[in-house]
C-alpha cells in the first residue's frame, strides 16, 4: 500500500479534499494508496477533527516546543517516516521546510500555491495579484525544493480576476480550483509511482 502523509496547519480543506477523492476514486483499490496520517504543527487545526472523524491517525507536532527549524524539522521526519509515504503532501502547512527536509523527500513532496506560479511565490498572492492588474490568477499545485514556491509544476487552474474583487473574493474562487487540481495531480503522482 502506498501511504499518503498530509501535513496542515489550518482547516486542512485541500486535506479533506484529497481524502474524499480518495474514498470517491477508490484509490485504495486502483492506485493501491491510501491517507495514511495528517500530521499538523498547530494542535488547534481543525483539520485534525476531520482526519479523526475519518479514520486517519493524527499527530500534532507544535514547532514552538522546538530549539531550532532543524530540530522540528528531525522530529517531524522521524513522524511522517514511522507511515513509510510514497507522497509526502503539503496542504496549508505554514511552515518553510529545511533544504534537509527537502531533500530527505525529494520527488515525494508536493504542495499547492495559490498563484500561478511563477507569479506571485510567498503570501499574500490575491492582494498581489489585484494590485498588479492581473486578470487572471489560480493555483499551482508543484514538486517542492529548497526554494519557496519553485518546483517543477504539475498542474495549474485559472480563474479570472473580476473587477470588482477583493483578496478574499478571489481567495474564495481559486479554493473551489485547488480542491478539484490537488487531488487530481496527487492521483497522477500516484499513477507515476507505480511504473
Amino acid at each position: 500500500m502506498k501511504n499518503i502523509v498530509i501535513l496542515i496547519s489550518g482547516s486542512g480543506s485541500n486535506m479533506a479534499a484529497i481524502v474524499r477523492a480518495a474514498e470517491q476514486g477508490r484509490w485504495a483499490d486502483r492506485l493501491n494508496a491510501r491517507v495514511a496520517a495528517v500530521l499538523s504543527n498547530r494542535s488547534d487545526a481543525q483539520g485534525l477533527v476531520f482526519a479523526q472523524e475519518n479514520g486517519i491517525a493524527t499527530a500534532v507536532l507544535n514547532h514552538k516546543s522546538f530549539a531550532s527549524r532543524e530540530d522540528f524539522d528531525a522530529a517531524l521526519i522521524a513522524e511522517i517516516d514511522r507511515h513509510a509515504p510514497a507522497l509526502l503532501v503539503l496542504a496549508g502547512f505554514m511552515r518553510i521546510l529545511t533544504p534537509g527536509f527537502v531533500a530527505h523527500y525529494a520527488g515525494r513532496l508536493l504542495n499547492i500555491h495559490p498563484s500561478l506560479l511563477p507569479a506571485f511565490p510567498g503570501l499574500n498572492t490575491h492582494q498581489r495579484a489585484i494590485d498588479a492588474g492581473c486578470r487572471f490568477a489560480g493555483a499551482t499545485v508543484h514538486q517542492v525544493t529548497a526554494e519557496l514556491d519553485h518546483g517543477a509544476i504539475l498542474a495549474q487552474a485559472v480563474v479570472p480576476v473580476l473587477a470588482d474583487d477583493t483578496a478574499e473574493t478571489l481567495a474564495e474562487r481559486v479554493l473551489t480550483q485547488e480542491h478539484l487540481i490537488y487531488p487530481r495531480a496527487v492521483a497522477e503522482c500516484l499513477q507515476s509511482l507505480s511504473l
